[in-house]
């Protein structure tokens, strides 16, 4: 099923939003009313006003009431988040990658519907970096969060991380956007970051994570590699893994997620997979050499997952259309979703809901792909109802904040000694 942008949706807004600037509900509640301002007043500062003058629109006694409210909730919330209250006339709608592409989210959100009580919402992280409007689109899905807890989560992906945000861009949007109080801000965020969930099950059907399936912890890799040279401090993972084995909800469960950057190696590694495992299409489960994160699993795997814990689906997200046209053998992200393992149980699908994605890309032709949203509906919220859509353009001439045509691209080959330092006390990690 596709969807097109009105024009209405692509043109800009002369005429000021309500309530500039915005302010803090007297009773700490929210209201519908309160986040549909919101949305209008982002939709309109992203158009008319330079990022520098953001403070005049949320001032950081907003932002701090708003990111205080949504991290008390997120960090009270299990690992795993359940969605179990699924009745005849509720529907879900799961939603993956966004990347700071605000006008996209916004059609998205009337696309599909609002939240409501009778339509959940799970969303499957990387919310920032890459698109130039990360600090609204973040600040927006708290606000959905805070507003309806039970009926919207989101999920962490590997972009919500200190690492990432400082390669790709969020960090300095942040203190584009805020000036004297940007650090004060990114820290705000990068402590709502840990809090995030790292997983959904739907319906007691559907499991959903940003790159999807993890190893157990019961037996740990081997320790690391020293290069000889005191020149070398590069860190070499050892890959001489013999016993990978998938893990279970229940590790899932105990698994501690409040770290900024998830450790690639060390007892606490089911958090780095479930953010930056992909799927193969050759079976069993191997390190992610291309990411040098993580893991890649297979088919087998795949139903193993399934028929082991009862389910019909794997919605995971983590590849756009970049990362897919360097994986031969997996189909390409053109219309926003693959389905990439039809085995007995089930099917693995991966959904990408940023159109037009990277918003910078250095390369003489653009991507061009279409984003995507799936609905899961009664009676068994099992079958995938897929929603794809272009992307709203014009988008507002902006200045991106990190260097797209040196950077790395689809997050590979990560410099992970840069990681190390903020790795929890007792990872193994040995920088040479």
């Amino acid at each position: 099923m596709d969807s097109e942008p009105s024009s209405e949706d692509n043109q800009p807004t002369s005429s000021p939003p309500p309530r500039i600037p915005l302010s803090w509900p007297p009773d700490g509640i929210l209201s519908y009313v309160w986040i549909h301002d919101l949305m209008a007043t982002f939709n309109w500062s992203s158009r008319n006003i330079p990022p520098s003058d953001f403070p005049s629109v949320m001032p950081v006694s907003v932002f701090d009431s708003l990111v205080l409210s949504a991290s008390k909730i997120l960090h009270r919330e299990p690992n795993i988040v359940r969605i179990d209250g699924c009745n005849p006339g509720s529907s879900v709608v799961v939603v993956g990658d966004v990347h700071g592409q605000l006008h996209d989210v916004l059609f998205l959100l009337q696309d599909a519907g609002f939240p409501a009580e009778n339509r959940f919402f799970v969303f499957n992280g990387d919310y920032v970096d890459r698109g130039a409007w990360g600090l609204e689109t973040f600040l927006l899905l708290l606000a959905w969060k805070v507003f309806m807890p039970h009926r919207v989560y989101l999920l962490r992906g590997n972009h919500e991380s200190k690492y990432c945000t400082s390669v790709y861009g969020f960090e300095k949007e942040v203190m584009a956007k805020y000036g004297d109080k940007g650090k004060h801000a990114y820290r705000k965020c990068l402590g709502c970051f840990e809090g995030l969930p790292l997983a959904s099950i739907i319906a007691e059907k559907v499991y959903t994570a940003h790159g999807g399936l993890f190893r157990s912890v019961a037996v740990n890799p081997l320790p690391s590699r020293r290069l000889k040279g005191k020149k070398n401090r590069k860190i070499i993972p050892n890959r001489e893994i013999n016993a990978l084995s998938l893990g279970s909800l229940e590790e899932l469960s105990k698994a501690r997620r409040s770290v900024l950057d998830p450790p690639w190696e060390g007892p606490n590694l089911i958090p780095g997979d479930v953010l930056w495992s992909d799927p193969s299409m050759c079976p069993g489960l191997s390190p992610n050499e291309e990411r040098g994160i993580g893991l890649l699993w297979g088919p087998d795997c795949t139903e193993t997952f399934l028929k082991k814990f009862h389910l019909k689906l794997i919605i995971r997200s983590h590849e756009g259309p970049d990362a897919r046209s360097k994986r031969p053998g997996l189909v390409g992200m053109e219309d926003g979703y693959t389905i990439d393992h039809v085995v007995e149980s089930g099917k693995l699908i991966t959904l990408f809901s940023a159109p037009d994605y990277p918003q910078f890309q250095a390369t003489p032709e653009r991507h061009k792909n279409r984003g995507a949203y799936i609905v899961l509906e009664p009676p068994e919220f099992d079958t995938p109802v897929f929603h794809s859509f272009e992307a709203i353009t014009p988008r507002p001439k902006v200045t991106p904040y990190y260097d797209y045509e040196d950077v790395i691209d689809s997050d590979e080959e990560l410099d992970l000694a840069s990681m190390a330092p903020d790795a929890p006390v007792g990872d193994p990690l040995q920088i040479i």
